[in-house]
């Protein structure tokens, strides 16, 4: 039992560790390519030697990470190629579970969908009207639950997790649109309530037009 007991708090330190440093990848804080050196990021995020190897071990795994020859570690680089490449995956995967989704999604799922989306919406009205720190981390997650529920209903923990780990490697190139002014709030608005339409109709070609399309406007090289 008490190695049990240890072993969970070693696995929630590390969770809270790798958010902690997935947030400040997406957001910037920490660069692409930069050295992550563990005593700097002990002193930064806490942990021990231990939790925080196991951390970017993990985001290493998600390929926000690379470990790189005996040097360590660095944050995964953000070239265009790497923009591209993303937004393929993500398309792809992404066109496979929402039309599955769509297959096999009950009402429950529809109201899931609906709920996300006004969370959003909410979301995005908030950080056009106040941006600043807090309302970015809001609307950032609210994208990422809108994401989710868009293809929980796939039934395939296996496209799930492919999924996630392909939003969380596209959320730095997004935010950082976000940071330059370079959305554009009424075509992602028109573009989002248009997918939501096309699911609650069970429309499924069209489900999955808007939604090449969203990911496209989002992460295709300017």
């Amino acid at each position: 039992m008490i190695f049990s007991a240890k072993k969970s708090e070693d696995s929630t330190i590390v969770e809270l560790l790798a958010l902690s440093l997935r947030r400040d990848i997406a957001f910037g804080t920490l660069l692409p390519d930069q050295k992550l050196k563990l005593n700097e990021l002990r002193t930064r995020y806490g942990g021990s030697n231990h939790s925080m190897r196991e951390t970017l071990r993990i985001l290493t795994s998600e390929g926000l990470v690379e470990a790189t020859a005996q040097r360590g570690f660095r944050v995964t680089s953000a070239t265009e190629d790497d923009l591209r490449d993303i937004a393929l995956v993500r398309v792809e995967v992404e066109k496979i579970a929402l039309s599955r989704a769509i297959e096999l999604g009950d009402v429950a799922w529809e109201g899931r969908v609906m709920a996300a989306h006004h969370a959003l919406q909410k979301a995005e009205a908030a950080l056009r009207d106040a941006p600043d720190d807090l309302t970015a981390l809001e609307w950032d997650e609210a994208c990422r639950a809108f994401a989710l529920a868009l293809l929980e209903a796939c039934d395939s923990p296996r496209l799930l997790d492919t999924h996630a780990k392909f939003f969380d490697q596209s959320r730095r190139f997004r935010l950082a649109l976000m940071r330059e002014g370079k959305l554009d709030w009424a075509a992602r608005k028109a573009r989002q309530k248009a997918l939501l339409d096309a699911i609650l109709s069970k429309d499924k070609a069209r489900a999955i037009e808007l939604l090449q399309a969203d990911i496209e406007a989002e992460l295709k090289p300017k």
